[in-house]
């Protein structure tokens, strides 16, 4: 048994998935694509985050996936969900549902965004082809005074003051990670990233950069 069959264990094997599931999914892929250049003003964002039993990817497992909707610079409180993994097939179908076809901003995607890509693969059969900006690695882009490297979550909750309704839980630190996205979309308009694509490409670019200073 590999390591993401021991995450990822369930009764829903892509073969076997329900016509219902299929048709949901197929009306997913049927939505149209976003422009990257659409400005942060004119495109609805989607922070997602998950909760696990643990961070080792060899042996924990997912126990809920979160979203949050971000639209014109505030957080769409109305525009929230929190699913539980008791169903991994129909909860990732839930979560496709919810995210459209929206940029999605995570945090810690070596994590995160490894662990959903592997469930859907493993339960629907496909990786969806979804935008994904890295928080991880966008935040010390636009906040190098607050913290130059990328850092926990927890340091940037406290370095911008930011505070939630329940740590560790998904949805919980998915709202943290919402507020963190609102300072750091404010901070890139102001100095010209003003577009989906100038976010997604500077997130990138700091990745690289670190990356290379490391090796």
């Amino acid at each position: 048994m590999n390591w993401l069959t021991k995450m990822f264990s369930g009764d829903h094997p892509a073969a076997n998935l329900p016509e219902a599931l299929r048709e949901r999914v197929e009306q997913w892929r049927a939505l149209e694509e976003p422009s990257l250049d659409s400005s942060h003003s004119d495109t609805r964002y989607c922070i997602v985050n998950t909760e696990a039993t643990g961070m080792d990817l060899s042996k924990d497992r997912l126990l809920a996936v979160a979203g949050i909707g971000v639209e014109k610079g505030l957080i769409a409180h109305r525009d929230a969900i929190e699913i539980g993994f008791d169903s991994p097939a129909e909860a990732l179908v839930q979560m496709l549902e919810f995210i459209g076809k929206s940029p999605v901003i995570i945090f810690n995607a070596e994590f995160n965004r490894t662990a959903l890509m592997a469930a859907f693969e493993m339960h629907l059969g496909f990786e969806p082809d979804i935008e994904w900006i890295d928080a991880y690695w966008l935040l010390p882009s636009l906040f190098n005074d607050k913290h130059d490297r990328p850092v926990r979550l927890a340091d940037w909750m406290k370095a911008m003051g930011v505070e939630t309704f329940q740590r560790h839980r998904a949805l919980g630190d998915a709202y943290a990670i919402a507020k963190l996205f609102l300072a750091a979309q404010s901070r890139a308009s102001q100095r010209g990233y003003r577009t989906v694509r100038s976010i997604v490409d500077l997130a990138i670019s700091r990745k690289r950069l670190q990356r290379s200073i490391s090796s």
